[in-house]
C-alpha cells in the first residue's frame, strides 16, 4: 500500500474516532425527542401543537449560545493542535465566564417574555397559555443548559467527544424516566403477561417540560464536573476575569457566527409563524416532520464536529498537507452518508410520521414534505462540512453572509409570497426551505473550490508569489 493511501486510511480512522461519539450523542438526543413527541402526541394534536409552537424560539436561544461555543472551539482547537496548554486552559476559563453571562441573561429574558412568545408565534388562542407554561418551565434551568452547550464544545475542541456523549446518555435516561412518571397519571401496565402498577403525576405537557428541565440540569452539572477534571483544558485555578487577549479572538469568531445563528433562527421563527397561521394540521405536520428529519441529519452534524475540530488542530499545527487531505476525505464520506440517509428518509417517511400521529391528514402532509427534503440532503451535507471547516479555522464571516442570504432572501421571502399572498400550503413552504439549502450548497462549494476556506493554502500561495 502506498504512503498516500496509508495516510488516507489513517485520516478516515481519526475522522470516525471523533465523529462517532457525536453522532451517537445526537442520535440519542433525537431518540429522546422522538419519545417526547410520541408521548405528548398520545395526548392529542392540541398537545403536540402546544409543544411545537415554540420550538423555533428554542432554536433561536440555543443556537445563539452555541455560537459563543464556536468562538472558543476555534481558539481551543488551535491551541490544542499547537500543544499550547496554558492558552487552552485560559480560553476555557473565559468560556466559563461566557456560560455565566449567557446563562443568566437568557434565563431572565426567556422567563420574562414567556407569556408573549406564543402570541408572537401566532399560536391558536386556545393553546397559548399551555404553550407559554411549557416554555417558561423549559427555560428555568438555562444556566446549566448553557454549560452543557459551551463546555461540551470545549471538550470536543480538545478531541474529547466521548465525555459529552456519556453525559448525553444520562440526560436522556433522566428525561425518559421522568416523562413516564410526570406526563401520565398512575396506571397499570401490562408487560409480558404481568401487571405492574406505575405511579404517575398526570401533568401532561407540563410534566414533559419539568422532565426536560431536570434532565438539562443533570447534564449541566455533569459536563461542568467533567471539564474541571480534564488534564489539559480544565479552568481550575484560572482567573474568571475578562481576559481580552483571549476573548478578543474568540469573540471575533463568535460574533459573526452568533449573528448568523440569531439571524437564521429568527428566520426559523418567522418561518414557523407563517406555518402556524396555516392551521393546527399544518403546525402538527410541520412539528413532527422536523422531529423526524432531525434523525437523518445526525451523520452530517457528527461529521461537521469532526471537521471543525480537525481543521482547527491542523491549522494550529500549521500542517497544510493534513488540512487538504482532511477536506477531501471528509467531503467524500459525508456525501455518501447523506445519500444513504436521504434514501432511507424517502422510503420510510410515512412510517416515521405514523409513529407520532394517528391522524391521516397529518401523516400524509408530513410524509410529502419529508420526501421532498430527502432529495436535497446530500447537497446540504456538503455545505455543513465546509461550514464546519471554516468554523474550525476561525473564519465565520463567510458562513454568516451565505446563511443570511439563503434564509431571508430565499426561504422567508419565498414562504411569505407562497403562503401569505398566494394562499398555498405547507408543501410550498418546504419547497422554499429546499431552495435555501440548495443555494447554500452552490455558494459553499464555489468557496471551497476556490481554496478560500483554507488559510494555510492562502499563506503558501502568497509566499510562492
Amino acid at each position: 500500500m502506498t504512503e498516500p493511501k496509508k495516510n488516507r486510511w489513517g485520516m478516515i480512522g481519526v475522522i470516525f474516532a471523533l465523529a462517532w461519539p457525536t453522532m451517537l450523542e445526537q442520535l440519542m438526543q433525537t431518540a429522546v425527542q422522538y419519545i417526547d413527541t410520541a408521548m405528548v402526541g398520545s395526548l392529542g394534536t392540541t398537545a403536540t401543537a402546544a409543544v411545537g409552537a415554540t420550538t423555533t424560539v428554542n432554536w433561536l436561544i440555543g443556537s445563539t449560545v452555541s455560537a459563543l461555543g464556536v468562538g472558543f472551539l476555534s481558539t481551543i482547537a488551535k491551541a490544542y493542535g499547537a500543544n499550547d496548554k496554558p492558552l487552552a486552559a485560559r480560553a476555557t476559563a473565559q468560556a466559563t465566564l461566557a456560560v455565566l453571562t449567557s446563562g443568566i441573561l437568557f434565563t431572565v429574558l426567556a422567563l420574562a417574555l414567556s407569556p408573549m412568545v406564543p402570541v408572537w408565534m401566532q399560536v391558536d388562542e386556545s393553546i397559548r397559555e399551555l404553550a407559554a407554561t411549557y416554555f417558561f418551565i423549559l427555560y428555568t434551568p438555562m444556566l446549566p443548559r448553557a454549560a452543557s452547550i459551551i463546555f461540551g464544545t470545549a471538550l470536543r475542541a480538545a478531541g474529547d467527544t466521548k465525555t459529552p456523549m456519556r453525559v448525553g446518555v444520562w440526560v436522556n435516561i433522566t428525561n425518559v424516566a421522568l416523562n413516564f412518571l410526570l406526563i401520565y397519571p398512575s396506571r397499570t401496565l401490562h408487560l409480558f403477561g404481568f401487571e405492574m402498577w406505575m405511579p404517575g403525576a398526570g401533568l401532561g405537557v407540563v410534566g414533559a417540560a419539568i422532565a426536560s428541565a431536570i434532565a438539562f440540569t443533570v447534564g449541566g452539572v455533569c459536563i461542568t464536573a467533567a471539564l474541571w477534571r480534564h488534564p489539559v483544558i480544565s479552568p481550575k485555578g484560572q482567573s474568571l476575569k475578562p481576559d481580552m487577549t483571549v476573548l478578543r479572538p474568540c469573540l471575533r469568531v463568535a460574533l459573526p457566527n452568533m449573528l448568523q445563528r440569531f439571524g437564521t433562527s429568527l428566520g426559523y421563527v418567522a418561518f414557523a409563524a407563517m406555518i402556524n397561521s396555516l392551521g393546527e394540521i399544518s403546525t402538527a405536520a410541520h412539528t413532527i416532520a422536523n422531529t423526524v428529519e432531525s434523525a437523518f441529519y445526525v451523520p452530517g452534524y457528527g461529521m461537521q464536529t469532526a471537521a471543525a475540530t480537525l481543521a482547527g488542530n491542523a491549522y494550529g499545527a500549521k500542517d497544510r498537507k493534513r488540512m487538504k487531505e482532511l477536506a477531501r476525505t471528509i467531503l467524500v464520506i459525508e456525501t455518501l452518508m447523506m445519500i444513504l440517509s436521504g434514501g432511507l428518509l424517502f422510503l420510510f417517511a410515512p412510517n416515521m410520521m405514523g409513529l407520532f400521529s394517528s391522524e391521516a391528514q397529518v401523516i400524509l402532509l408530513g410524509a410529502t414534505v419529508l420526501r421532498m427534503v430527502a432529495v436535497s440532503e446530500p447537497f446540504y451535507g456538503v455545505s455543513i462540512i465546509i461550514e464546519g471547516m471554516l468554523q474550525g479555522v476561525g473564519r465565520t464571516v463567510t458562513p454568516f453572509v451565505y446563511n443570511i442570504i439563503g434564509m431571508w432572501g430565499v426561504r422567508i421571502v419565498g414562504t411569505f409570497v407562497c403562503t401569505q399572498l398566494l394562499g398555498l400550503s405547507l408543501v410550498s413552504a418546504w419547497a422554499c426551505m429546499i431552495a435555501h439549502n440548495l443555494l447554500l450548497f452552490v455558494l459553499f462549494t464555489i468557496h471551497y473550490l476556490r481554496g478560500k476556506w483554507n488559510p494555510l493554502e492562502q499563506t503558501a500561495g502568497s509566499l510562492r508569489s
